[in-house]
């Protein structure tokens, strides 16, 4: 009789020890999940972070006078983000100023190499195609592109970029002759990755249109995001070991599969239900650099929970919707940013 209590006392102890050390186990994964190294403060780049954190902006700053548009005025601007002196490309409608000020377009332009990246290059036929349709314009070079401060972190696993365009917001909400109530943005690519997150965070976005945009969910980007050209990073990206903060954020927290509750804690995809505004998105069905796939997933969720989405897919169009797919997408998101931050 004592053989048998000593028996089933042994098998109770181990059988105790298994649950807790696999609770233990399942804890490394479950308790980091919304919370930062100190369990006190969520991750810097989840959704609840990010609205808890201020994005005062600051006054715009005249940097350089470049020489003019067809209609409108253009500079080299400055504000601050985090600290940093973020420049961008500013232009000012000429012109009788409408009443409660002139709407304006934060644009968020696609992945360019930092080190390639010039203020006044690149996306200027977009740029000039709102500028000269009364807009205020604002394209903020992020931080480690150009002139800018500080390093480039990327925008899918650090919320660096978000809070320069967030703040580019916040300054140009600031700006004389400019609506502060009358805010869109625009983007591209990475960009438009910063739209989507923007939206979710701030009330102060009224309006976003995303071209070709990285707006899959993290287990799509992880999972179903392949180019034809595998990214490779620059050497002040390599510099910043942007390659590997996907792989320490998996190291941490484990994979989406894993340990969904954190990745779907910093997924903007997660809180479509607080988008600040109504959203149009374009896509080519022939892009090789970021699938269509993301753009129609984000579409059919936002019409789930009965959000105003506008969805255009243009057949044979590259990432850049090239003409003749340029000239209709830009009409259309001219058309898109005049009923909402006009009418």
């Amino acid at each position: 009789m004592k053989k048998l209590v000593t028996f089933i006392i042994i098998i109770a102890i181990l059988v105790g020890g298994l649950i807790i050390f696999g609770n233990k186990q399942k804890s490394q994964l479950v308790k980091p999940q919304l919370i930062n190294k100190n369990n006190k403060s969520p991750y810097p780049l989840s959704i609840d972070a990010m609205r808890q954190k201020s994005y005062p902006g600051s006054d715009i700053v005249i940097e350089e006078t470049l020489p003019p548009g067809s209609n409108y005025d253009r500079f080299i601007a400055s504000y601050k983000s985090d600290n940093l002196k973020i420049y961008g490309l500013l232009t000012i409608p000429q012109g009788k100023i409408p009443d409660g000020g002139w709407p304006a377009i934060i644009f968020n332009h696609g992945y360019i190499p930092p080190e390639q990246y010039v203020t006044t290059e690149k996306y200027i036929a977009y740029l000039d195609y709102f500028a000269r349709s009364s807009y205020v314009v604002f394209k903020p070079d992020y931080r480690g592109h150009g002139k800018s401060e500080g390093e480039p972190e990327g925008a899918y696993y650090s919320p660096a970029y978000t809070t320069d365009v967030l703040n580019a917001a916040s300054s140009i909400k600031k700006y004389k002759d400019v609506n502060p109530n009358k805010i869109g943005m625009w983007g591209h690519s990475l960009g438009g990755n910063l739209v989507l997150r923007s939206m979710v965070v701030s009330k102060d976005i009224k309006a976003g249109v995303i071209w070709a945009g990285v707006v899959g969910t993290y287990t799509e980007l992880m999972n179903k995001w392949t180019r034809t050209m595998p990214w490779q990073p620059s050497p002040r990206e390599a510099a910043s070991h942007l390659r590997s903060i996907r792989t320490r954020l998996q190291q941490q927290f484990g994979t989406p599969n894993e340990n969904p509750v954190f990745w779907k804690s910093i997924d903007p995809r997660y809180f479509i239900q607080d988008i600040s505004g109504p959203l149009q998105i374009h896509h080519g069905s022939n892009d090789e650099q970021v699938p269509s796939l993301f753009s129609k997933s984000l579409t059919d969720d936002l019409k789930k929970t009965d959000k105003k989405v506008e969805f255009y897919e243009y057949t044979g169009g590259d990432h850049n919707l090239s003409s003749p797919n340029f000239e209709v997408a830009i009409q259309r998101s001219l058309e898109f940013f005049d009923k909402y931050l006009k009418n």
